[in-house]
Parts: C-alpha cells; sequence; structure tokens
C-alpha cells in the first residue's frame, strides 16, 4: 500500500485526485498507476483500471486470477466492475470514498457475491494517510479556488 500512497502523491503533483494502486503479482509490483482523469481528459483513467491494463498488457492475459491489487481509495462501481472482469484475486483499499465507493459507503457491488468469481477484500489499509492526502488535495484545489474568484 506504501507503493500506491507514492503514486498517489503523483497524482497529487500533477494536479490530479491523489489515487494510486499498484498490481503485485507473487510479491512483486507488476503494474503501477496514478489517476489521469484530468490530464487525459477522460473520466475512466482512474488508478485502479489503469493499474489493473498495465498487468494484463505485461502478462498477455485479460484473467489477473493469482494477482492483488492496492488502491489507495475504495474503488468506484466502474472500478469495481473492472475487477471482476480481470478476474482479480483480491483487492486491498485505504480510504473510504463516501461520494462513489462500491464497497458498501455508497453502493455494495463488491460486497455482493459474484456468480462467477470471488474477490478477497480487505479493507482500511492506511486509511489516514490516503485520507490526508485526498483532504490536502481537495483543501488545496478550494483555496485556488477563492484566490482565483478575487
Amino acid at each position: 500500500m506504501e507503493e500506491a500512497l507514492i503514486e498517489a502523491k503523483r497524482a497529487f503533483s500533477e494536479g490530479e485526485v491523489p489515487v494510486g494502486a499498484v498490481v503485485v503479482f507473487q510479491n512483486e509490483i507488476v503494474a503501477r498507476a496514478h489517476n489521469c482523469v484530468e490530464s487525459a481528459r477522460d473520466a475512466s483513467m482512474h488508478a485502479e483500471l489503469l493499474c489493473l491494463k498495465k498487468a494484463a498488457e505485461r502478462f498477455g492475459k485479460w484473467r489477473l486470477t493469482e494477482m492483488t491489487l492496492y488502491s489507495t481509495l475504495e474503488p468506484c462501481s466502474m472500478c469495481a466492475g473492472a475487477l471482476f472482469a480481470f478476474r482479480i484475486k483480491r483487492l486491498v483499499w485505504g480510504a473510504a470514498d463516501l461520494r462513489q465507493g462500491a464497497d458498501g459507503s455508497w453502493v455494495s457491488i463488491l460486497s455482493t457475491p459474484h456468480p462467477i468469481h470471488a474477490l478477497e477484500i480487505t479493507r482500511g489499509v492506511l486509511a489516514e494517510q490516503s485520507s490526508y492526502l485526498l483532504r490536502s488535495f481537495f483543501q488545496k484545489r478550494r483555496l485556488e479556488n477563492v484566490g482565483a474568484n478575487i
């Protein structure tokens, strides 16, 4: 999760919502990404989705059945669907997302049994560090917006 936080800090420094993700296979990071929504002007450029795509490309297959995704934020419904589609084995997430979280904070997609795939989930890992980074980002953004309106 510490490596996912490094990715989230990269996103912060690039003006992106600070969410980072890594995919781990046999105790090795095989893919890493951070949000690129603003720079790409594409709402699908979430850290989790980008990371899953990179892992699939690296291994030349879309079934990531023995891999773990670490994300600094509870995945949204789009990313939750991708976790099932890519058949990721395990998810570890940090901070809850009250606006879009799909593991119970907003909706419970990840908590609903899937008909063909089981997903192991560990919640709240380094949640305070992840939450702090998000709060700092949005406080900074609000201050910039206030300054722009003066």
